[in-house]
């Protein structure tokens, strides 16, 4: 769609000589001159509506556009109901993209002139523009009343259609454009869009290899076909396209990160790194991009250059998620368990890692002393994943530790419900009942750890401990040996075996037992004198 012609031509019979000089330089190809003439005219106070005409039509050939429509709004000031001037203001704020102005003059050019039917044409190209397809729909339908065989008012007609979701007659309507001319790649591209959105991959693959059959290094078929390869898991051809893009259009940042995605998913993080950094470049702003780049260089081992990859997409969007859980990781893997904790906690309930997030912090909090902090955290983590063993045991440690034991006894309990072969919750369960007092059932306890396999000297020395508060010496002996064969340095187990050996009558032996046990830990020479006195 152009300017409308003639005007030109039309004002050669008005008598002045401006103009009869412009339209000379005009035929010469020298337009800058023609206009300069056509203004100077103008400028000197005569203000005739042919004058504007021309001066308008001339800096549309010069693509100013802008100029163009203002001088065309001076000739309506002028003259209101100009036959062309609306439309051809509408054609120039059309080229401006400014779709609201254009529609509203190509409306003004029809009240005017209904029989100006590219007017309906443009029109229902701004109202595409400006999401309102149902209106663009009828502007089309009016042009091709008049001219049925258009193949830009087909066109249009079909992306209207397109966009209210009437995909089969959209479809059909490319289908017929493609019959009359098959290079139409317009109509190619947006049949590969409408298969992308039903998933039809096949027609996607085949509308996008007749585009590349146009165009080898056409874009749009190699985002569809990478789009499909994605789609399919088949990370290897998302590369291959993917690299393509990045050859026919390597200052496009989709290309890269995606390529960075693909070679991710094949575990080629160095790939992936260098994808990501180049998509970083392009844009500096995604704080997706830094986050995945650090992901990346964090899997390769490269910890500082990934925390400042982290904290870079923070910078960004303080909230991102992901770079708040993987900074906190990476503070908690150098030490800095504080700063981590503070990231933990700023993760939101709905974040898909909130329960991880839960975890780590309880963790983290137990490790420290936190006792009651670590209950909450890890309480909150269980609302969210309620079927997380490791948290219920964890969660059972914290409380104990707190001394709520019967939240203790009731998390190990749990546990040992959903995983009855827990070896940790057991353990933790017989060492709470020991400390309960309850030796029948912290000894019954004690032993099933053993009958499966559990001989770790601790659990030894708490079977001999039980016998030993029992009265049941001799036996107690039997598991304090247990325990030192398991570990000669036990000084816990050589002390109490001393006092056992004492109530047998074994003294040399028991004296060899604390000799050794006061050398190894010096504090227990209190425990001996406590043990001597009773």
């Amino acid at each position: 769609m152009g300017v409308a012609k003639g005007a030109l031509l039309r004002s050669q019979k008005v008598a002045n000589p401006a103009l009869a000089r412009a339209v000379s330089l005009h035929l010469e190809g020298k337009l800058e001159a023609a206009l300069k003439e056509l203004i100077d005219s103008a400028n000197s106070g005569k203000r005739e509506p042919f004058l504007y005409t021309a001066i308008a039509h001339i800096q549309y050939e010069l693509h100013e556009f802008e100029e163009a429509a203002a001088t065309y709004a001076k000739l309506l000031d002028l003259a209101p109901e100009h036959r062309t001037a609306h439309f051809n203001k509408a054609v120039c704020l059309a080229k401006l993209e400014r779709w609201e102005e254009a529609a509203n003059s190509f409306e003004k050019a029809l009240r005017i002139d209904p029989s100006r039917i590219e007017a309906q044409l443009g029109l229902g190209a701004c109202l595409l523009r400006l999401d309102r397809p149902m209106e663009a729909s009828r502007a089309f339908n009016y042009f091709l009343g008049a001219q049925p065989d258009n193949e830009d008012g087909q066109f249009g007609r079909a992306v209207a259609l397109q966009q209210m979701g009437r995909l089969e007659e959209a479809r059909e309507m490319y289908l017929k454009i493609l019959d009359k001319n098959p290079r139409s790649a317009e109509s190619l591209i947006n049949l590969t869009e409408i298969s992308l959105s039903e998933k039809n991959h096949d027609s996607v693959r085949r509308y996008a290899e007749l585009l590349l059959a146009l165009d080898a290094d056409s874009q749009q078929a190699m985002e569809a076909l990478a789009t499909v390869a994605f789609a399919s898991n088949d990370f290897a051809g998302a590369i291959r396209y993917c690299e393509k893009l990045t050859r026919i259009a390597p200052q496009q940042f989709e290309g890269w990160f995606n390529l960075g995605v693909a070679y991710q998913k094949l575990g080629d993080f160095k790939r992936a790194s260098e994808a990501y950094t180049r998509a970083t470049e392009l844009r500096p702003d995604s704080a997706e991009a830094h986050l995945d780049r650090g992901i990346m260089l964090h899997k390769l081992g490269d910890i500082t250059a990934a925390r400042a990859a982290y904290q870079r997409a923070l910078q960004i969007n303080p909230k991102l998620q992901g770079a708040l859980w993987n900074l906190a990781l990476v503070l908690e893997q150098q030490g800095e368990e504080a700063e981590a904790e503070k990231l933990y906690a700023m993760l939101p309930e709905d974040d898909p890692e909130s329960a991880e997030a839960s975890f780590r912090l309880g963790y983290l909090r137990l490790v420290r002393g936190d006792f009651r902090g670590s209950t909450e955290a890890f309480t909150a983590c269980l609302k969210k994943r309620g079927d997380w063993p490791e948290a219920q045991l964890n969660a059972g440690i914290a409380a104990w530790r707190e001394g709520n034991l019967s939240a203790a006894r009731s998390a190990f309990e749990n546990v040992l419900t959903v995983r009855p072969g827990s070896v940790d919750a057991l353990r933790g369960l017989a060492a709470l009942t020991l400390e309960e007092g309850n030796y029948k059932e912290a000894f019954r306890l004690h032993q099933k750890l053993i009958d499966i396999g559990q001989r770790s000297p601790e659990v030894f020395y708490n079977c001999g401990l039980i016998c030993q508060k029992r009265g049941e010496v001799r036996d107690a002996i039997v598991y304090y040996r247990e325990a030192l064969k398991e570990d000669p340095d036990f000084p816990e187990a050589l002390l109490n075996l001393g006092h056992a050996l004492k109530y047998i009558g074994a003294q040399e032996e028991a004296i060899s037992c604390w000799r050794r046990a006061v050398s190894l830990k010096p504090e227990l020479a209190e425990d001996y004198f406590d043990a001597e006195e009773g």
